[in-house]
């Protein structure tokens, strides 16, 4: 096997590695890199006798893997070379290469940070970009800078971009390898839209069957396509000489094993696979590749904070990963089921899974290394901000961590049950409730596939039905049911499972505890997720955010639920599978989470201040009181929240007031450092300033009315100095020359007006000033009916010429008034003619009386 590409880089790799602590090799696919490389670096003088730990981010390529090297040595699988995969290991005394999968080279690092027994890290398939093995090279680096300068670091890939991770790896050497790749050709086949995926895929590979000769891979982006294809399939008129196989991660290493080993009896075999079967597989015989195009991925929703799988689009790395699957061996072909306009479409990679999965595990394990900043950190991507906030405050609610991040006793007892730390803490809440079991029970059935298959899964969300018939299963131990709407293999799975977390949590007690716990249990793993129904089926969770249920079942009437699973998309999430829970247990088990709250508000209808008391949970709103003796305070700041709503027409304006604001806001026209705004925008932005003192004791619109506002108004916007240059420079009346106090309208402040007779400004030769003498009055004179028949700011200029137009105007209308012809000679009056002889008007002055 010395004529694989790998061995033509091998010298240079363990050159790069003896001089460097850290390297990157870009091997292409089929250069033999994942199971060449450890063997070759075995012997390496730096490495010491010490061990190589490569991870590998998939199950069932770590097991394949580390059985194909114990083979190349003549050994078994644990002794020189073994695998450490998520409750199954093959570890010996004598192991020197571990192969491990998903967090367990975080627990390595966890339990030693110096990795003192380990001479070299290989992180392969980066390109995945698992969480796990974003946050061990993280945490390894970490190791590396501050504990273990002779640690070596080497990153694998067959598609990964090379500079950024060389560049992290403070400029590691970049190895570049060809791969063993026969020639593959490419067959677009676009599908209508709305067209069946897997009606699509059935009709492909079956067309493929007869157009080309070898096995095929299919790649689907779940289980339920999975068995929907083979369902089309075993419609069809394939020969009996084919066999369907099925390649996921649940599946039992016998199954797994037939699905990538050759058919014992030399049949043809399509392989129904997962995006598992991308990289680090070589399944025997693959010739031909049909590509849907489509993966499935966990997503956290930014809005809910709740994660959910969803069907996306492959890049263009993982379609040419999956199209090198037929020219591993030989010449093949690939069907993609989409055109080349889309495949120019694709985005060039995955997005990794740190930028866009809930990060609360990673979380946990962060403050577990003592950091509570992942910027502290060396991150090809930093992890999101958003989502990580969002983390730290669920491990708060779960006592994870303390208030400044730091991670607790519990928050370590959480991690080391190396499950998520929802479920861990519902198991270590359980214990002592004697529901222990009970609860490994729900957290390998949140875990696992749903047990529960089509209409019967979507019919019934109720987690219980899943927890009584696995009981049932597992008690009767029957042979498989005949039952569609059953899924065997997964309740197994999910038995062997809950056996996995009683042992790490040390549970041996296996009773049923009852159907009444299952909510309680879930409450604890999901306390934002309680739900509280709003009929129909719809429930409004504690976290705010609103989820019904597809179709109406029993769990539709419950009072309360717990949410465990729930498909965010949408308006409203849709629940896939949730508990009831009793209003006395949510008062009993979430004492903590329960708040009082004091709702002292304006109510709209009673045009007043209502209180109440509520008891909440989140967002939800378990009871109401009547709150019978509310702070003053409270309820004088409810009141100018009812004022902000209404508007200031609910203060009892008259017009004395009105005019009082019309005068400050002419003042404010006229010195605005000086005066303050009186607008409603003003007066409603600064409410509290100069309206809270004065409504205490008030609690509606009926008390309001007793405000005097221009007291309000004057005793809290203006300085002694500014009341008594206010009268003085904004009077509210004019005297006139004919002894009346008419008033003054400022409803313009830029131009306020007098309305008065013109017969009882006779005598007055100039315009009255206001405002310091800067701003004349605007004079409507009026005529003895009250009509106007002059406006004007220049009074001398209109007793010069209008006035003898006018004059003859009225004198014609009004022949019993008195019209002179020298109108600054003669007398104002308010009469029809002068009581006396005319005299002229000596001064005039504009007067102001206070008002009140």
């Amino acid at each position: 096997m010395h004529d694989l590409p790998i061995y033509d880089v091998l010298p240079q790799l363990k050159k790069q590695l003896k001089q460097y602590s850290s390297a990157v090799l870009i091997a292409e696919p089929g250069a033999g890199k994942t199971t060449r490389v450890p063997l070759a670096l075995l012997d390496e003088p730096w490495l010491q006798g010490k061990k190589i730990i490569m991870l590998e981010p998939r199950r069932l390529a770590a097991r394949s893997a580390a059985q194909f090297m114990a083979t190349q040595l003549g050994e078994r699988v644990g002794e020189t070379v073994g695998y450490r995969v998520r409750m199954d290991s093959r570890i010996g005394k004598t192991t020197r290469i571990e192969v491990v999968t998903e967090g367990v080279l975080t627990r390595m690092l966890q339990h030693d940070q110096e990795l003192a027994n380990v001479g070299i890290l290989i992180f392969d398939e980066f390109h995945e970009r698992n969480i796990h093995g974003d946050l061990g090279l993280a945490l390894a680096l970490e190791s590396q800078s501050m504990l273990r300068e002779d640690l070596r670091i080497l990153v694998m890939s067959a598609t990964l971009e090379a500079e950024p991770v060389a560049s992290l790896l403070q400029d590691a050497p970049i190895i570049h390898c060809h791969g063993r790749q026969f020639p593959v050709d490419t067959i677009y086949v676009p599908q209508p839209v709305n067209s069946s995926t897997e009606k699509a895929m059935a009709s492909t590979i079956n067309l493929a069957l007869l157009q080309h000769e070898g096995n095929v891979l299919a790649f689907l982006p779940g289980v339920g396509e999975i068995r929907k294809v083979k369902r089309e399939l075993e419609m069809m008129p394939i020969s009996k000489n084919t066999v369907i196989r099925t390649l996921y991660g649940q599946l039992s290493l016998t199954e797994q094993d037939a699905a990538i080993h050759p058919e014992p009896d030399g049949r043809r075999k399509i392989v129904l696979a997962t995006s598992i079967a991308e990289t680090s597989l070589t399944i025997e015989g693959i010739r031909i590749v049909v590509d849907s195009g489509l993966s499935r991925t966990q997503v956290l929703s930014k809005r809910s904070g709740m994660s959910h799988l969803m069907t996306v689009k492959g890049s263009k790395a993982s379609a040419d990963q999956r199209r090198g699957r037929a020219g591993r061996t030989q010449s093949g072909i690939c069907y993609r089921l989409w055109s080349h306009q889309e495949q120019d479409a694709l985005k060039e990679a995955r997005t990794p899974e740190i930028l866009s999965s809930d990060l609360t595990s990673l979380a946990l394990e962060i403050a577990a290394w003592g950091i509570q900043d992942p910027k502290e950190l060396r991150w090809l991507d930093r992890p999101s901000e958003v989502a990580f906030t969002q983390a730290v405050e669920l491990l708060k609610a779960l006592k994870a961590v303390d208030v400044g991040g730091r991670i607790t006793v519990y928050g370590r007892e959480m991690l080391n049950m190396g499950i998520h730390p929802r479920m861990a803490h519902m198991v270590l809440k359980a214990i002592p409730l004697h529901c222990g079991y009970l609860a490994c029970l729900i957290a390998a059935l949140l875990q696992e596939r749903d047990i529960f298959k089509g209409n019967r899964a979507s019919e019934n969300c109720d987690i219980q039905a899943r927890i009584d018939y696995t009981f049932w299963r597992k008690g009767k131990q029957l042979p498989s049911l005949d039952d569609s709407t059953i899924d065997e293999a997964a309740i197994q799975r999910v038995i062997q499972e809950t056996r996995n977390i009683q042992r790490q949590a040390s549970i041996l007690d296996e009773s049923d505890a009852g159907v009444e716990w299952s909510g309680v249990l879930l409450s604890f793993a999901y306390p934002d997720r309680i739900g509280q129904c709003r009929g129909d089926g719809r429930f409004l969770l504690s976290s705010g955010r609103g989820v019904e249920l597809s179709k109406l079942q029993p769990l539709s009437h419950s009072t309360y639920i717990v949410a465990a699973v729930v498909d965010d998309r949408g308006t409203e999430g849709r629940l896939q599978l949730a508990a009831s829970i009793s209003e006395s247990s949510l008062y009993l088990y979430q004492e903590e989470s329960i708040q009082q709250r004091d709702m002292i508000t304006w109510d709209r209808d009673l045009q007043g201040v209502k209180a109440r008391r509520r008891w909440m949970l989140g967002n939800i709103l378990l009871k109401e009181r009547p709150f019978a003796k509310p702070p003053e305070e409270d309820i004088a700041y409810a009141l100018l929240d009812g004022i902000r709503q209404e508007g200031l027409q609910l203060l009892p304006w008259n017009k004395v007031s009105i005019q009082y604001r019309q005068r400050l806001q002419f003042m404010h026209m006229l010195v605005p450092s000086d005066w303050p705004e009186v607008t409603d925008e003003a007066l409603l932005a600064t409410l509290q300033d100069w309206m809270l003192l004065s409504i205490y004791g008030m609690k509606n619109r009926n008390d309001l009315q007793r405000l005097q506002l221009t007291n309000v108004i004057e005793q809290n916007l203006l300085s002694w100095e500014q009341r008594r240059e206010l009268d003085q420079k904004a009077p509210t009346h004019m005297n006139v020359p004919s002894g009346s106090r008419i008033p003054i309208d400022y409803s313009d402040p830029l131009q306020p007006i007098v309305a008065v007779r013109l017969q009882e400004m006779f005598g007055l030769e100039d315009t009255p000033r206001i405002g310091g003498g800067r701003v004349p009055l605007t004079l409507h004179l009026l005529s003895p009916a009250q009509r106007p028949v002059q406006v004007t700011s220049d009074l001398a200029s209109f007793w010069r010429g209008a006035y003898f137009e006018v004059k003859k105007d009225l004198k014609g209308r009004y022949p019993k008034h008195y019209w002179p012809d020298e109108p600054l000679e003669a007398s104002a009056t308010r009469r029809v003619r002068q009581k006396n002889r005319e005299t002229r008007i000596g001064d005039f002055n504009v007067t102001q009386r206070k008002n009140f």
